[in-house]
């Protein structure tokens, strides 16, 4: 009698961590500290072809939580990085109309 908790074949060995999570994990990471814009493209690429590789069927390997966080934290960084940008933008624009009006 088979019980749903116990695996099927108990000689199966367990899938290997898919290499391209790792890299989407730690480009991810990088996104936030060292390489705000390079990193961040990386973990995105990296991360949805990982889970490519975790969501096969059947799967040829295992990390799809580590590659769904590379993709994520590479999201966030981007936005962030727009974000940014767009405050950059709207001060020196403020700073601009300043000046104009200033110097009338």
């Amino acid at each position: 009698m088979n019980h749903p908790d116990y695996p099927q074949n108990p000689y199966q060995q367990p899938l290997p961590t898919s290499t391209m999570a790792v890299v989407s994990l730690v480009a991810g990471i990088l996104g936030f500290t060292a390489f705000p814009v390079l990193g961040s493209i990386a973990a995105i690429i990296t991360g949805y072809a990982a889970r490519n590789e975790t969501r096969a069927n059947p799967p040829t390997a295992s990390g799809d939580g580590m590659a769904t966080t590379g993709i994520v934290l590479g999201w966030v960084s981007i936005g962030l990085a727009v974000i940014g940008l767009c405050c950059v933008a709207a001060y020196f624009i403020f700073v601009i109309g300043l000046v104009a009006v200033g110097g009338q």
